[in-house]
């Protein structure tokens, strides 16, 4: 959404869409989870009194909304890049329902893959769907691209000696109480191996970078895996 204080931004969206098209001009096989904070989050109406599955599938709708403006922008580009969005509660007039195989099946064919509707499940987070998914299609990396530049030890907006880790393990995580993803989402992570880095989306070119293993962020996992 930006700057903005709800919705989404036309030009933060065209922005990631050019970003993710560049790499996937380059032959990286991308697969994109997408959140819908910027519209609902199911949490917070929780909070507020509504039924938490109900307010949770309002979230997942949400993320489809984003999922289909992300398609949008990535075919409208100047080189458009070949999209299909996959969602976990069937919406076949605007979307492909998920299915594993055939998720596979668009990377081989070096279309961006962009899962909608979280998990299709309620009480799970956009964190846990990204590692489920990651785990599933047999991902070599889950890029958390959020707003904030790495780990820290400390709450940095409140802390300004707190410490960023550039590279950190799973186990170490765990021992110092760090919060990178969920616990369900870590967890996967870490039983199946498959490396995090967390980064900034919002400066501009951090896709690219993070995806070429440049030190961007913070990378947990295994250092026998780091690449770069």
């Amino acid at each position: 959404m930006g700057n903005r204080g709800y919705g989404i931004d036309a030009e933060v969206v065209q922005t990631i869409a050019e970003e993710v098209a560049e790499i996937a001009r380059d032959g990286v096989e991308v697969a994109i989870v997408v959140g819908g904070g910027n519209i609902f989050r199911g949490i917070q109406g929780a909070a507020q009194g509504m039924d938490r599955a109900t307010a949770d599938y309002i979230g997942m709708i949400a993320t489809v909304m984003n999922a289909l403006t992300l398609q949008d922008a990535l075919e409208r580009l100047e080189k458009p890049v070949a999209t299909r969005v996959l969602t976990a509660i069937q919406m076949q007039e605007v979307a492909e329902p998920y299915i594993r195989r055939r998720a596979i099946r668009h990377l081989e064919n070096k279309r961006v893959v962009i899962f909608g509707a979280g998990s299709g499940n309620p009480f799970f987070t956009t964190d846990t769907t990204a590692a489920l998914r990651g785990a599933e299609i047999n991902a070599e990396i889950i890029f958390k691209a959020t707003n904030v530049d790495g780990v820290y030890d400390s709450d940095p907006r409140h802390n300004p000696h707190a410490h960023r880790f550039d590279h950190i393990s799973y186990d170490a995580v765990i021992a110092k109480g760090l919060k990178v993803m969920d616990s369900t989402a870590f967890t996967l992570c870490r039983e199946n191996n498959i490396p995090i880095v967390v980064f900034n989306l919002l400066e501009k070119g951090n896709i690219k970078r993070a995806v070429m293993g440049e030190p961007v962020g913070t990378y947990v996992g295994n250092f026998c895996m780091l690449r770069g």
